[in-house]
């Protein structure tokens, strides 16, 4: 197969959300894995290592990269303390269809 002729992620991605059991593993964890993204971001525009990041929080090394796993919703209290300690804001908006940040 050429590489022209491959599906590119995104067709991959829709392609699958159309799975029942997916999707539901894919509602389950989009808030986790948008606050994964954001705390990734964050570290990649700062240049720092998690361990950095992690004591710019005042957290632990392995708490800054189960967030960037994706696998834990953060509390409110952790987005608190993403907010307050990096200057960056959330919004989630929750609605009967999910939530999304």
């Amino acid at each position: 197969m050429k590489i022209s002729e491959m599906k590119n992620a995104e067709v991959v991605r829709q392609e699958s959300l159309r799975d029942p059991e997916f999707r539901a593993e894919w509602d389950r964890t989009a808030f986790a894995g948008a606050v994964a993204l954001r705390v990734i971001g964050y570290r990649i525009d700062h240049q720092l290592t998690q361990t950095a990041l992690a004591r710019q929080l005042r957290m632990k090394q392995p708490a800054v990269a189960r967030l960037e796993s994706g696998d834990v919703t953060p509390s409110l209290d952790t987005l608190s303390r993403l907010a307050s300690h990096l200057g960056i804001s959330f919004h989630i908006d929750v609605t009967p269809e999910g939530v999304a940040v």
